[in-house]
């Protein structure tokens, strides 16, 4: 076991008077709430036989309590067994993601709303209070504290060797880390020295920050606490460098592969990796609750079958699946719909929230400088951009139902002007002919495509994640107009991992992946998106890898636009409501203007199958990554089933 500092020992005693002062109140609580909980029959057996306490002692003193009504939703029953299908072992992240326990969460609304917290205070949006729910328990039973946001703060995002680059940019504001503070074993606060209005939102992100972890479990892998000759034993064991290298293998919230790590999701991990597939069982002391004292999820067990990518719409039409969105896309419509009365499922259409649904990213970091310095050149990427035909890929692939243009805010943002929409994405093949021609590259080969100063041939190659044949299919389109105007454009499908990894290497020439994951902005979200401050932002990974790890990695910026684009969304940390949107406003034109990115389509209807017996999935809705986590803010804790499938599933609950 980790030693225990004396703080530590501190808080352990007082959880301890706290859980007897509990157990005796928490029958009066439920009382005056209206409220008898109602013990879950898949922890029963685990409960008769003294395995697992009741649900009473399993609950929270202040559970969260969902109210259905307001959401015009169905009380549900507990039982059954969702089946989903993914395409890889890596895919069962998304359990996270749809599952959305959240310190702070939003809501269908997208208003920030406390999730895990029992509540927060914000002063002048530089002093952040949290206060947990008394009670509250990871999956393995051990008391959620202020112990957890302490070991996460002082034991990993500021211990060098666990964090090199140091805490996560969410965690600087004007450069500077807060003062953090544990005021009692139920609260903590965060008080930076500038205002940090970001910091809320990036809590209820569909890949959350973590800002705390289960220090009884990580601090067994800790130098600081673990039995040093334990701990040389599981590094030699592992064959890993060191306890660092052995506390990230097992530091894995966000994966959701370590099956010995306790969560606060809603359904627990029980297999594992590598596996055909994975079984998820509910959380013996998950924090919600229904207005009935049902503890939620309703839903018993998840199981997410690992598939080949190119069968998901084939197998969801043959039934085999309860709620499936991903691996579907717009063109799998018609053999769903001719599957849903046999096998029992509606298919329902959600526009996707994506500022694109596909966009093209040339890569300003790309590592040939001749080619760099095109990408670089403005009129470059609008002469791309003018040569695209978007109105014969919307009615070739997408019925003309889809909105054609750039990668932008979409019609549902308040921020949303329609000529950026189609600022310089209007296909006009004489203008971008006479683009590249004033870039001098008039020269051109026997098959009529342009050549470089250097006698190359004007090809462009770009990388795909090799997951979507819809892709492909828009991809050979826009081969078809660039060949028009002299531009060879070669596919190179590959994995996603290694598209990423050779795009942050500056090895990626362009890349293709969906628009800006938030298509639905306010101007009280943070405008990061829009500039150079995370290395996925395929266009410039390596400006954003730079600001990520505050310098120690990647380039710094050398152009003035995206510097510029970089200080507004700084700017914007300390500005008033009025200049927060103007600054929204300002970065949105640069892009339409600049073409940092080339979107080709947006508003795509993405199907979302969804069996006759499932309950509480919207009929209507939209569904993207940020905001939005999928199917995160529609609660799928809150799912259930109306007459619950007798599907098997290995495992026994409790």
């Amino acid at each position: 076991m980790p030693h225990k500092t004396p703080f530590t020992s501190a808080i352990v005693a007082g959880l301890l008077l706290a859980c007897v002062v509990l157990v005796l109140s928490v029958g009066n609580a439920r009382a005056e709430e209206g409220r008898s909980d109602i013990e879950p029959p898949f922890f029963a057996s685990a409960v008769a036989a003294g395995r697992l306490p009741p649900i009473a002692a399993r609950l929270p003193d202040q559970p969260l309590i969902v109210d259905l009504a307001a959401q015009a939703l169905e009380p549900g029953n507990y039982g059954g067994t969702l089946r989903t299908l993914i395409t890889k072992s890596r895919d069962i992240r998304y359990m996270v993601v749809n599952g959305y326990a959240r310190l702070v969460g939003r809501d269908a609304r997208l208003r920030l709303l406390p999730d895990i917290l029992q509540s927060y205070e914000v002063t002048d949006e530089r002093i952040f209070t949290f206060r947990l729910r008394s009670g509250h328990r990871w999956s393995d039973g051990h008391p959620f504290t202020a112990e957890d946001f302490r070991y996460y703060w002082e034991d990993i995002a500021t211990n060098p060797e666990l964090s090199p680059a140091g805490p996560p940019a969410l965690m600087l504001a004007d450069g500077a880390l807060p003062q953090f503070e544990v005021i009692d074993p139920l609260t903590v606060r965060y008080r930076w020295s500038s205002p940090n209005p970001a910091f809320l939102s990036a809590l209820a992100q569909a890949r959350p920050p973590f800002i705390y972890r289960p220090a009884h479990y990580l601090g067994q892998f800790h130098i600081r606490y673990a039995d040093p000759d334990r701990l040389a034993a599981m590094i030699a064991s592992e064959k890993v460098r060191n306890w660092a290298a052995l506390h990230n293998r097992r530091d894995n919230m966000y994966k959701f592969d370590n099956i010995d790590m306790p969560t606060l999701q809603p359904w627990v991990n029980r297999t594992p990796s590598p596996a055909a597939q994975y079984v998820f069982e509910r959380n013996p002391y998950y924090h919600r609750v229904d207005a009935a004292g049902r503890q939620l999820p309703y839903i018993d067990r998840v199981v997410m079958q690992v598939a080949d990518g190119r069968l998901i719409a084939a197998k969801t039409n043959a039934g085999e699946t309860d709620l499936q969105a991903r691996g579907l896309s717009f063109s799998d419509i018609t053999v769903l719909r001719q599957g849903e009365a046999r096998n029992g499922y509606q298919t329902r259409l959600w526009p996707l929230s994506a500022g694109a649904h596909m966009a093209l990213y040339p890569n300003l970091n790309y590592e040939r400088p001749v080619w760099r310095a095109l990408f670089r050149d403005v009129r470059f990427r609008r002469a791309l951009s003018l040569g695209i035909d978007r109105h014969l890929i919307n009615r070739s692939l997408f019925f003309g139902l889809a909105l054609e243009g750039n990668n932008m805010v979409l019609p549902t943002s308040p921020l949303f002007e329609p000529a950026l929409q189609t600022r310089w994405a209007v296909y006009n093949r004489a203008v971008a002919n006479r683009m590249l021609d004033a870039l001098e590259l008039t020269a051109r080969d026997g098959r009529g495509i342009r050549l470089l100063p250097d006698g190359q041939p004007l090809r462009i190659i770009v990388e795909t994640a090799g997951e979507s044949s819809e892709q492909v299919d828009i991809l050979e389109l826009i081969a078809a107009d660039w060949k028009m105007i002299g531009i060879d454009l070669l596919i190179k499908p590959s994995q996603r991992e290694v598209m990423r990894n050779r795009a942050y290497a500056g090895k990626a020439m362009m890349t293709v992946w969906s628009g800006f994951d938030t298509g639905m902005p306010t101007a009280d979200m943070p405008p990061d998106m829009l500039a150079p401050m995370a290395q996925d932002d395929l266009q410039w990974p390596r400006w954003g890898q730079y600001y990520q790890t505050g310098g120690k990695g990647g380039e710094p910026p050398d152009m003035a636009e995206p510097v510029y684009l970089l200080t507004l969304a700084q700017e914007w940390r300390g500005a008033t409501p009025e200049r927060r949107r103007a600054i929204w406003r300002e970065m949105l034109n640069l892009h339409a203007d600049a073409q940092y990115t080339i979107g080709i389509i947006a508003g795509v209807q993405q199907p979302v199958v969804v069996a006759d017996n499932l309950r509480n999935v919207p009929q209507e809705a939209f569904y993207g990554w940020d905001p939005g986590a999928q199917f995160g803010i529609y609660r799928p804790d809150q799912f259930w089933f109306a007459d619950a499938p007798d599907v098997p599933a290995p495992g026994e609950g409790g």
